[in-house]
């Protein structure tokens, strides 16, 4: 459910949105920050996959030495239709390609399977990476109320939305700053400890990319 990382005690840390196949709006990020592959480390907040042509490279992505994604619905849905227990069927086929599978006929079934398979189990539900002294949280959606809950099983990390429809700004306790995707905002925004960061890549050519250690230092 959980992967936890320590400081990163040779380069920086970067977490970027919902990708959704835009491969070269992300190099183009990773070259405008000089990303040193080799040093620095990427973290995802999930959908990798879905509504651009490069969704197999970008999930490919997950295998990188460098690179620690959590799994976002995009990746569940794509699970549901190759790799669940309803596998093939009409119902989980549909539901993916109406929420922009389609590059996967292009790209070939099984080659999206196989290489699903191959991604998946390095793609967490949550990732706690430490940064200049503080504990800094990702999930997909939502958050629990209580940091110590994310290791129970729950749709809301992958789909939730209450907390940002309701304009909640209750601080999640157990973690000093938690970052999610999922939810499309015009710019990054907080509500409590939350930072939601997905800038609607596929749509309006926005990725954000934020260095963590930035971004804990507005993190009282």
């Amino acid at each position: 459910m959980i992967q936890r990382h320590g400081p990163n005690e040779h380069g920086r840390d970067f977490i970027v949105g919902d990708i959704h196949g835009q491969l070269a709006l992300l190099n183009d990020r990773l070259s405008a920050v000089d990303f040193d592959r080799q040093r620095d480390r990427l973290f995802s907040v999930g959908d990798l996959i879905d509504r651009g042509a490069d969704s197999l490279q970008c999930l490919s992505l997950a295998l990188e030495p460098w690179f620690y994604a959590v799994r976002g619905n995009h990746e569940m849905l794509a699970h549901d239709a190759l790799l669940g227990e309803e596998r093939g069927s009409l119902k989980t086929r549909d539901a993916w390609m109406i929420n922009g599978g389609t590059w996967a006929l292009e790209a070939g079934l099984a080659e999206a399977q196989m290489m699903l398979q191959q991604a998946l189990p390095c793609m967490p539900y949550a990732r706690e990476i430490a940064v200049a002294g503080k504990r800094l949280g990702i999930v997909h959606a939502e958050p629990p109320a209580d940091w110590r809950d994310v290791v129970t099983p729950s749709q809301d990390l992958l789909w939730g939305r209450t907390r940002i429809r309701r304009g909640n700004e209750t601080p999640v306790s157990g973690i000093d700053a938690v970052v999610v995707g999922h939810t499309i905002v015009e710019r990054p925004l907080w509500l409590g400890n939350v930072h939601y960061i997905d800038t609607g890549a596929f749509t309006t050519g926005r990725l954000t990319l934020i260095e963590a250690r930035s971004l804990m230092s507005s993190v009282e």
